[in-house]
């Protein structure tokens, strides 16, 4: 496998981790919505707060990896991987 193509390669990954933790959020606030009309325990904001703060730093990350071909590129793409596995072991895992 070239250089290039295992760039292209982790540069889809962290794509899609990006996108999974903007799904994420969009589920959590369901969640807290649906979880308020029913008047049971849900997210709380904080929750729904880390979530989003790591998805927008996730995304950003991902636009910097996707307009660079070089080593930028695989950091930003492995940024998002990490931010990813911080969100999940910190609030999920926890």
């Amino acid at each position: 496998m070239t250089e290039a193509r295992a760039v292209r390669l982790l540069r889809g990954l962290s794509g899609l981790l990006a996108g999974g933790l903007v799904a994420l959020v969009l589920a959590l606030v369901g969640a807290w919505f649906l979880a308020e009309q029913l008047a049971v325990p849900g997210p709380t904001g904080w929750t729904i707060a880390a979530h989003a703060v790591a998805a927008v730093v996730a995304v950003l990350a991902q636009i910097w990896a996707d307009r660079r071909r070089n080593g930028a590129a695989v950091l930003a793409a492995l940024g998002v991987v990490l931010v990813t596995a911080v969100v999940l072991a910190v609030q999920w895992l926890a």
